[in-house]
C-alpha cells in the first residue's frame, strides 16, 4: 500500500523583495520549491490579496491532508477554518548580559586609608 503524506503549504514566487505565494498541495517530504500536485490558491502579503479555491481546500482537509502552521494561521484569519492559531515559528533569544552592579561587586577595590599614606616620622 502506497501512502503519501500530503500537506498544504506556501510556495514562494515573485521577485526579490516582492514576495508572492502559491498555496499548493504537495507531498510533505518534497522540496518546497519543486514538485506539487495541485495549486489551491494564491496569497500576496504586500497587497493583502488572498484567493483560494475553497471547495478543493475543504476536500483535501477532509482527506486528512496536513496544513503547515503558516497556512493554518492564514486560513483561521480568513475564516476558512475554525479554531485558534498555532505557533508558526520561534525567534532565538539573545543571551542576557551580566548586570553592571554584579560586575562591580565581583572585583573589590582595595581602599587605602589617609593615615597609611603619610610617612611615619
Amino acid at each position: 500500500m502506497n501512502t503519501k503524506m500530503l500537506t498544504i503549504r506556501l510556495q514562494r514566487t515573485g521577485k526579490k523583495k516582492q514576495a508572492d505565494f502559491r498555496i499548493v498541495l504537495a507531498e510533505k517530504t518534497f522540496s518546497v520549491s519543486k514538485k506539487f500536485q495541485e495549486i489551491l490558491g494564491t496569497y500576496n502579503p504586500h497587497k493583502k490579496a488572498f484567493k483560494v479555491n475553497e471547495e478543493r481546500v475543504k476536500y483535501w482537509i477532509s482527506q486528512h491532508a496536513g496544513l503547515s502552521a503558516t497556512v493554518h494561521n492564514l486560513f483561521v484569519s480568513k475564516n476558512l477554518m475554525e479554531g485558534g492559531k498555532v505557533k508558526a515559528f520561534s525567534t532565538p533569544k539573545k543571551p542576557a548580559e551580566a548586570p553592571v552592579q554584579a560586575a562591580e561587586s565581583a572585583a573589590p577595590v582595595a581602599e587605602v586609608s589617609p593615615q597609611a599614606e603619610s610617612p611615619a616620622a
